[in-house]
């Protein structure tokens, strides 16, 4: 296959993909005798598209299966989505809206039917993205949350949790969204620092008074209490007294209550048990009533007033009537403090009593903690399993319901008489006057933490299930290791029978930009991965990602990054159509170690220790470290010298250059392999060109050979690398063009071993056998051994070149001084940050350095 002058990237990946899939190179078989390595993939939102988290996320997905596929595993990478309940029903009702309706002119049934209907024709549109990535996942396995098996695993585990008596219906105080009118969890708020103010107010008069301190003036309407600590002597005069509550005239009482931070403020709070989950819990310690003083929509519902503002025209306005009456005491703004924001739509959260399930945590997440401590799942990097102990061992009863018509409907039924009953798959729900079905769907969570084993079957005992449960590994963002990882433990731990879900949760960071921030559309360095692949390739964008994959850490990118993989790509593409073009072939048994050159040998010899590494970097979930290693391999040893070291060899033709043919077929073939799984495109199309078979990602995984390790040839080849190296550096230094040869005496090369290389090295290096009349105008003591000598006339302007690297030493020089004289100021340093101390500290290393260099260069100099 002879291969075009460039690489066509776009061209490449459409066929390739489209190969794959045809040639069914992804499907996995429940019936195969062959060791299973299963991945899910984390399901994303039907309403989603390909972000630059997910490409990381994909990238580091697709590149462990793939390798498990070459290295002999029924690998089953099994992809489908979430049905995203609130952020599908937002964009439904959105549409609704723009015609003038809502989902109630709809009814419940038709509007659930508009939903599956804009899935169908607009939904999942980031499946067809995952394909321009390369996701080599199996389709024939596509799973949906809201599918027919994955409503049954819902309704079955559902049943099975209330017959346990782990899931309850109570009145609790929860996040309520008052955009999207449902019930949040605590992993659906996110918090951030935002400007408000403390309000400090007067509750009662004279020596019965109490200041309290509030950032939510509104919710005192809805007071039943003042708490004090016990302990604290300023109040204690006061406790089991009533104080009158302002702008209501009813009157609360003070109790004591270990909760209340006596250092905190006046050290007296107020009790809204209605309103605030610390409250909530005051409130049930002292039996104090709950007054709910806000609707659905955050609307002020107490007489009086106040009475149909919105909550945050009601704040001001209080706050506006407290100080008219004298009660404010004092005034802090802007006061910065956490709130809470509905993680969907950006609204501030309101915490809110209502009657709502729950699943009791507090067994199951004491089994999802157990399992990670006694071994059975391994978090890597381990020092992140602190987080994971963080969240279980502490973690609430998880609030499931939600007032949506998009989801699984709670399988709950209501009797005339109080009558309650949960209906399990095949169970016929009770029917006659009176009887209802709970009007709430199901938390998005509750079903995704079903994922890895609903997705193979279960509740049946399917071959799926059989073969490829539990899973190998858990591939995610260590920042949902608490929304998803936490709850598919516990569920399936609960549902399997004490089997985790997965042995290994291998956890990356978030994708920064090049300078570690976070982005965000405000600060305008988004990456959107879809431009990149249409501009860089597939292959460039998944080798970006990787290559700064370290386990748990963040991975910053940019665009100039993402064009040097590209480069990379087209050095493949180069190297392997230079060896086509040279006769490179893969046919027939490699040549005995002692039928090779050294230079044969040290290649494959490289060639061993950099799979061995390879597999230990890629086991141990090291991309950055597995695809530097492969990069450097591919374009130092490969491209920048074996080839080099090869081309005056297949010129030469006869036996040696026959051997030197099949060894660089063998190189490439093995070193694409090696990359195929983190760039999967441009492998697969110089694989198939070289070796005439069908398709990589379904060939054997390399295997190091021991019997070509040659230590001996590596050092030998080290030695002749640093004989070029530095010729190559003086010429750079004394500005000789690249291809200009010069004249050059070659001493000590047989007490180095190297004699036989002579006409190699000068071949590379550009160096003419010294004529009648050389002499030596520069000398490089390469070695102890090995030096070399140059004639430099008519190549360089001696006079000229000391002049230009006298200039350049001053440079240096006054570069070194301006560093250390910052340095040695320990004013400068005891203020300065510590990112600029350092980037001073490393100018003036690259600074000593360079002044070293020219030195050098100039000690070479004959006298002009």
């Amino acid at each position: 296959m002879e291969l075009p002058s460039q690489y066509p990237a776009g061209e490449v990946e459409q066929r390739r993909y489209a190969a794959w899939l045809s040639a069914g190179a992804f499907a996995a078989d429940a019936a195969s005798d062959r060791p299973p390595f299963t991945m899910v993939i984390p399901p994303p939102n039907v309403t989603g598209s390909l972000h630059i988290g997910h490409a990381l996320d994909h990238t580091i997905q697709d590149a462990l299966v793939r390798r498990k596929r070459m290295q002999g595993f029924e690998a089953l990478w099994l992809p489908g989505m979430d049905h995203a309940g609130i952020a599908t029903q937002n964009v439904v009702e959105r549409q609704l809206a723009a015609q003038g309706l809502s989902r109630h002119d709809l009814g419940r049934e038709a509007f659930v039917e508009r939903v599956w209907q804009w899935k169908a024709e607009s939904g999942g549109a980031i499946l067809g993205q995952m394909k321009r990535l390369g996701d080599s996942v199996d389709w024939s396995r596509e799973r949906f949350t809201m599918d027919a098996g994955l409503s049954q695993a819902v309704q079955t585990i559902f049943k099975k949790l209330f017959d346990d008596d782990l899931v309850y219906r109570a009145e609790r105080i929860i996040n309520w969204c008052p955009r999207c009118l449902t019930a949040l969890s605590d992993i659906e708020v996110e918090h951030s620092d935002d400007d408000g103010e403390l309000v400090s107010i007067r509750y009662g008069e004279g020596e019965a008074s109490i200041v309290v301190a509030t950032t939510r003036a509104e919710t005192m309407l809805g007071d039943t209490a003042v708490a004090v600590h016990p302990d604290d002597e300023r109040y204690r005069h006061l406790v089991g007294t009533e104080v009158e509550l302002p702008l209501t005239g009813r009157r609360i009482p003070v109790v004591a209550d270990p909760h209340v931070d006596p250092a905190f403020g006046s050290g007296a709070v107020k009790v809204t048990p209605a309103h605030d989950p610390n409250d909530f819990e005051i409130g049930r310690r002292h039996d104090l009533p709950s007054l709910t003083v806000l609707d659905e929509r955050g609307v002020i519902t107490a007489h009086g007033p106040f009475e149909g503002l919105d909550r945050f025209e009601a704040r001001p306005a209080i706050v506006a009537a407290l100080r008219e009456q004298g009660r404010v005491v004092a005034e802090k703004r802007p006061y910065v403090h956490a709130v809470g924001h509905c993680s969907r739509c950006r609204t501030t959260v309101e915490p809110r009593l209502s009657l709502q399930w729950f699943v009791r945590t507090e067994p199951l997440a004491r089994a999802a903690g157990e399992a990670v401590r006694d071994g059975r799942v391994r978090i890597a990097p381990p020092e992140l399993a602190k987080r994971y102990f963080a969240w279980v061992d502490n973690m609430h009863d998880w609030c499931i319901s939600r007032q949506l018509w998009w989801g699984h409907r709670i399988p709950v039924w209501y009797g005339p008489d109080g009558e309650v009953r949960c209906v399990g798959p095949g169970e016929t729900p009770p029917s006659g006057e009176g009887w209802r079905q709970d009007e709430d769907v199901l938390d998005t969570w509750f079903s995704s933490a079903l994922w890895p084993f609903s997705t193979l079957g279960w509740p049946e005992k399917t071959p799926d299930l059989a073969k490829f449960y539990p899973t190998s590994v858990l591939v995610t963002g260590y920042d949902i290791l608490f929304f998803w990882v936490a709850r598919m433990m516990m569920f399936g731990l609960y549902a399997m029978e004490g089997t985790p879900p997965f042995a290994v949760v291998a956890l990356h960071g978030m994708v920064r930009d090049q300078h570690g921030k976070k982005m965000s559309k405000s600060s305008g360095n988004v990456i959107d991965p879809l431009d990149w692949i249409d501009r860089f390739g597939a292959d460039a964008t998944r080798f970006t990602l990787a290559r700064g994959a370290n386990p748990g850490g963040d991975v910053p990118v940019s665009e100039e990054w993402c064009q040097g993989s590209r480069a990379f790509c087209n050095k493949l593409w180069n190297v392997t159509r230079f060896a086509l073009l040279n006769g490179a072939t893969v046919a027939g048994a490699l040549p005995s170690p002692g039928a090779l050159s050294s230079v044969d040998r040290w290649i494959l010899s490289r060639l061993q220790d950099v799979v061995e590494q390879a597999d230990e970097q890629f086991e141990a979930y090291e991309f950055a470290k597995a695809c530097d290693l492969l990069y450097h391999f591919a374009w130092d040893d490969v491209c920048d010298w074996y080839v080099e070291l090869a081309k005056p060899v297949l010129a030469a033709g006869g036996p040696a250059a026959e051997a030197t043919r099949r060894v660089l077929g063998h190189v490439l073939d093995e070193l694409l392999r090696l990359l195929h799984p983190v760039i999967p495109f441009v492998t697969d199309e110089l694989w198939t060109a070289l070796t005439g078979s069908l398709t990589v990602a379904t060939a054997a995984w390399p295997i190091p050979a021991q019997s070509y390790l040659d230590p001996s040839a590596e050092a030998e080849i080290g030695r002749l690398q640093r004989v070029v190296t530095e010729v190559r550096r003086f010429r750079a230094d004394q500005g000789v063009k690249p291809a200009q040869r010069v004249p050059a005496a070659l001493v000590g090369l047989a007490e180095a071993g190297l004699d036989a290389h002579e006409g190699l090295i000068r071949a590379i290096a550009r160096l003419d056998p010294p004529g009648e009349d050389f002499t030596a105008g520069a000398s490089l003591a390469v070695t102890g051994a090995v030096s070399v000598e140059l004639d430099t006339r008519g190549t360089i302007d001696v006079a000229a070149e000391r002049a230009r690297l006298a200039k350049d030493a001053a440079v240096a020089e006054k570069e070194i001084a301006q560093c250390r004289a910052k340095l040695g100021n320990e004013a400068f340093v005891g203020k300065a940050p510590a990112e600029i101390v350092d980037k001073i500290k490393t100018r003036l290393a690259a600074a000593e350095a360079d002044a070293v260099r020219i030195a050098a260069a100039l000690a070479t100099l004959a006298d002009a």
